[in-house]
């Protein structure tokens, strides 16, 4: 009987990885082309019913019954579906000549899903295309996307005071400006009330791909208190990332508190160490970001101004909702009034609970002291 086996030649191993990684790379070649032709199929059926303005919505349902019939195996052409393709011509109307000269635009390199998405929750030609183009950008799944539209992302960047234009010039300074929000929500913390600073350093580094989700792409996490020697003397900084998009180092300070004058230069000592330390020649220079729980932008304006050190200041909540709905809702007095049993007195600096814990589905937790 034959030896079955088979010597395997040297090079063979790397030969058969090479040829896993063109399949694969073919194969996303294949989808992402799939999906383009499909994207161009629906804006021209959305263009085609747009331009038929005496169409009603009966006309509309009897053209998805009649495509249906002809297509079955097609699952794209329901009544709704019918419509959104032609909010979808409506909303990006360049999209047609792009599509003839076969220029990319975002849209037309988003799943159908993430641009009904768009179409559904937001109103102007600006915000969906900035959410476009940073979704086709960065890979965003339709729920990150969703996330990053009820969170408002894009009137947040950029939001936070600081000294960027001052201290890094025009250039420097829009890019540093990428790098914050205004607030910083952290409603995937699950808390609520106040918060000891190294708490909320902990549950930050504990969820830290929500935290680094939240902060925005690009960001790497480097350290949790990451410790510098000064001549015998002990510092400690709370966050450290490092921005692999913009190469620069990102030290993120901690305060529950409302802003203080002495923060900017506390944490213009820790931009300088790291700046000094870790930098590299090839590196841009470092920012730091402030996240604290309330400010005067006026003191915020005269304590950046006496400082080198580039630096934005930034709050935080945990609530994800508008201001306008956050208002409309009662607090959690009227709730317990309304619920029939009123709870113990809620207190600026009391214990922090959980939200399910205010909801009564878990017990509180036992109180430990202040790290």
């Amino acid at each position: 009987m034959a030896d079955s086996t088979v010597l395997e030649p040297g090079d063979y191993a790397s030969t058969l990885m090479e040829l896993k990684e063109r399949v694969r790379s073919a194969r996303f070649s294949i989808r992402r082309r799939v999906n383009t032709e499909m994207i161009e199929l629906y804006w021209s059926i959305g263009a085609t019913i747009l331009a038929r303005t005496s169409w009603g919505n009966a006309v509309v349902g009897k053209l998805a019954k009649d495509l249906r019939a002809e297509f079955p195996s097609m699952k794209g052409f329901s009544r709704s579906n019918l419509f959104y393709m032609r909010a979808f011509a409506q909303a990006w109307p360049e999209l047609g000549a792009n599509l003839q000269q076969k220029v990319q635009h975002a849209a037309g390199l988003l799943p159908w899903g993430h641009l009904m998405v768009i179409l559904d929750k937001l109103e102007t030609h600006d915000d969906r295309n900035w959410y476009a183009e940073r979704a086709a950008e960065f890979g965003w799944s339709r729920n990150v996307l969703l996330n990053q539209i009820m969170n408002r992302t894009r009137e947040r960047v950029g939001a936070s005071p600081s000294n960027f234009d001052a201290r890094l010039g025009p250039a420097g300074s829009d890019l540093a400006s990428q790098l914050s929000k205004d607030p910083f929500v952290f409603d995937f913390l699950d808390l609520t009330h106040v918060v000891a600073e190294r708490e909320l350093e902990q549950a930050l580094t504990d969820r830290i791909v929500d935290t680094l989700r939240e902060l925005g792409a690009g960001y790497a996490f480097v350290g949790r208190q990451v410790h510098f020697d000064v001549g015998g003397d002990d510092f400690s900084l709370d966050l450290l990332f490092f921005h692999v998009e913009q190469l620069r180092y990102v030290v993120v300070e901690l305060k529950t508190g409302r802003f203080q004058p002495e923060f900017a230069g506390q944490l213009g000592f820790y931009v300088a160490l790291v700046d000094d330390r870790l930098r590299r020649p090839s590196h841009a220079a470092s920012v730091g970001i402030l996240v604290c729980g309330g400010r005067n932008d006026q003191t915020v304006r005269y304590a950046l101004s006496g400082t080198t050190a580039p630096m934005a200041v930034s709050t935080y909540t945990y609530e994800a909702l508008p201001a306008a709905e956050q208002a409309a809702l009662p607090d959690v007095r009227q709730l317990l009034d309304a619920l029939g049993g009123v709870g113990g007195e809620l207190r600026p600096g009391a214990k922090t609970t959980t939200k399910a814990q205010e909801r009564g589905r878990a017990p509180l937790p036992e109180p430990r002291g202040a790290s």
